[in-house]
């Protein structure tokens, strides 16, 4: 057959309209199969059973804050691990007769949590019966104006900060364990369907000083993306009004809403509160914190990107750089934020490993065997 000339399609002319509607809908495919992929990953990885840990045969008597919100969702989490790791779990708070419940149910252990206002009383008699008794902080190491005055009184006093450990121990207390908060899967668990939120960067928390100080330096670029903040006292940002659309002022999130805005967010903020706040701490010591605060578990159990500024122990929880990232500076904050927002596969991957090793390592189940252990080891 003769070679015959073949002349080359023209091209396909579009205006700058079709142009653009063109790329959209290419951006559109792009987005969609990344959430896709990312929420599939986080299907299978969510749908795996968690180790079985063992049910000791024992009876705790539990001691609730009181407190209400924000510290009911911290009694449900310890509650219902301690439902699933033991026999019998009997609940009370700081505001009944706790010695006349003791002397009723005859308990192995009374677990308290944070105990500020339970009366020391009720503990010496409790313990002059025989009783164990343990308790778990809940601020540390915010409030050790208080709590160095009633940790003497405990069998057992375990701390989420790693820097009170020694500082109770010196108080003479001989049990004194660092033992973090973690994540509650009933509460903290990623959206696995389409989210009905969608955030390029999420902070949720209160405005204490140190945050506000820390974000007005990035206010004009933080808020160029489709950042949302909630929380109480974010009226003492000057700039919230210019941006009242996106900072909610005045709201307590329940664990679930939080969850949900975690998990709908590319990247979530975890700025911890400072350890000198004459306004709110109660720390006369200035003891630093170096532990990282339930949040970080609560955010990588969401199964997102977290951002959170560098703490000592935290490399103790998360593989930073790997599992997590940190930053130091406003700057490098935003540093990183542009950084992940234009490499999506870097931003899911980090997400992913954070969240697999919560589900294996920072579950209430495995902090509350941790507790039990330590006691009936």
């Amino acid at each position: 057959m003769d070679n015959q000339f073949i002349m080359p399609a023209p091209p396909i002319l579009r205006s700058p309209a079709e142009e653009e509607k063109l790329r959209g809908r290419l951006t559109g495919f792009k987005v969609g199969y990344d959430e896709g992929y990312l929420r599939g990953r986080l299907t299978v990885l969510d749908g795996r059973p968690e180790e079985p840990l063992p049910v000791r045969d024992i009876h705790i008597l539990y001691v609730a804050s009181g407190k209400g919100y924000p510290y009911s969702p911290l009694d449900d989490a310890v509650i219902c691990a301690l439902q699933k790791l033991t026999t019998q779990v009997t609940i009370s708070d700081v505001r009944q007769n706790l010695v006349d419940l003791v002397l009723t149910h005859r308990p192995d252990l009374v677990l308290v949590l944070d105990g500020l206002d339970l009366p020391l009383d009720q503990v010496a008699t409790i313990r002059g019966h025989g009783f164990k008794t343990a308790i778990w902080l809940t601020d540390d190491p915010y409030y050790t104006d208080f709590t160095m005055k009633i940790v003497t009184h405990y069998d057992y006093v375990f701390t989420l900060e790693l820097n009170c450990v020694e500082v109770y121990r010196g108080l003479g207390c001989a049990e004194v364990h660092y033992l973090p908060f973690a994540a509650h899967r009933e509460h903290y668990r990623p959206t696995v369907t389409h989210s009905p939120i969608y955030r390029d960067i999420s902070f949720i928390g209160s405005a204490y000083w140190n945050r506000v100080a820390f974000f007005r330096e990035i206010m004009p670029e933080l808020m160029s993306y489709n950042t949302v903040i909630n929380g109480i006292w974010w009226d003492r940002l000057p700039e919230a009004p210019l941006y009242a659309d996106r900072i909610e002022i005045g709201k307590w999130m329940t664990p679930q809403e939080t969850a949900v805005a975690y998990s709908g967010s590319k990247i979530v903020i975890n700025l911890h509160r400072s350890h000198i706040d004459e306004v709110v701490n109660n720390n006369a010591l200035s003891i630093p914190a170096a532990s990282p605060n339930p949040r970080t578990f609560e955010i990588a159990a969401s199964g997102t990107l977290q951002l959170s500024d560098a703490r000592d122990d935290l490399g103790s929880f998360y593989k930073v750089g790997e599992e997590i990232d940190t930053f130091t500076t406003p700057l490098e904050l935003m540093e990183k934020i542009r950084f992940y927002l234009t490499h999506e596969e870097e931003r899911r991957e980090m997400a992913l490993r954070a969240f697999e090793r919560t589900l294996k390592d920072h579950t209430y189940l495995k902090r509350v065997n941790q507790l039990l252990a330590v006691i009936y080891s």
